[in-house]
């Protein structure tokens, strides 16, 4: 996927090569579930293969995809913001292959450099700026009456 949301697009080399020092590679079997609703965010991964749904829990029926995210994607933004609890679940769709990040580890690096620190917050700001306005399309997708993107 070429965004620019991907960890590539968004961050300097320099920052990127910081950021991947932290990392521990992992892999995930397909029906994994990477996190909870409500549970607290202490990690976050970029997807190196494989796919992984972010899904919101429906009482009564089966939880509802709201995206689906692959290679070089930000897994879990919740991280970065206090309280620090997800908002949605995550469950790998098929085998993944993924870095994964220490949120706390990440967080007092972004706090021991402004520079860095800014850098990362841009880019996870970027991440859920982007998954919003997708929200927003696939909402007006199914619910806006036919015609009404027309100008008045």
């Amino acid at each position: 996927m070429t965004s620019a949301t991907t960890m590539n697009a968004a961050l300097d080399p320099a920052y990127r090569e910081r950021l991947i020092r932290l990392a521990r590679e992992v892999s995930f079997e397909t029906g994994t579930r990477l996190f909870e609703e409500g549970r607290r965010a202490d990690r976050f991964w970029i997807v190196r293969t494989g796919n992984v749904a972010l899904d919101l829990h429906v009482p009564g029926r089966r939880a509802a995809v709201i995206e689906t995210l692959g290679h070089g994607e930000l897994v879990g933004w919740s991280w970065h913001f206090p309280p620090c609890l997800w908002h949605l679940g995550a469950e790998a769709t098929s085998p993944v292959r993924a870095w994964e990040f220490d949120a706390e580890a990440v967080r007092t690096l972004c706090a021991e450099d402004a520079a860095f620190g800014r850098a990362i917050a841009v880019w996870v700001g970027q991440v859920v700026a982007q998954r919003l306005h997708a929200s927003r399309v696939r909402l007006l997708d199914l619910y806006a009456p036919y015609g009404s993107g027309e100008p008045a």
